[in-house]
């Protein structure tokens, strides 16, 4: 049993954990996109939040595995089933801790 926690522990001491913060714009507000992004997110295993922006766009901060937040990417690039997504800008951001993904 100790060696198992061991294994564990290894795991997680490899595991990268990076974050990225994503600018989503075109129908977004007003149609579950951020909810959308919370269920996709939760899926990953990814922390962090969504939140509508003054302008229009939705901003999503996410924190994971890299192919977990690759994988987010794709699901912001083709929106949930009322949106219609116009852009995506990405960039690199700096993890924060997070308890879970959350609808702001």
């Amino acid at each position: 049993m100790g060696k198992a926690m061991n294994y564990q522990f290894v795991i997680s001491q490899n595991t990268k954990m990076t974050a990225r913060r994503w600018y989503i714009s075109g129908i977004v507000q007003g149609v579950g996109f951020r909810y959308f992004v919370r269920h996709e997110a939760r899926a990953l295993n990814l922390t962090g939040y969504a939140k509508n922006l003054a302008d229009g766009r939705v901003e999503v901060l996410a924190m994971g595995r890299r192919e977990s937040l690759d994988d987010l990417a794709s699901a912001l690039h083709k929106g949930a089933p009322l949106s219609q997504v116009r852009s995506v800008d990405e960039q690199e951001a700096t993890p924060e801790e997070w308890a879970d993904f959350q609808v702001r």
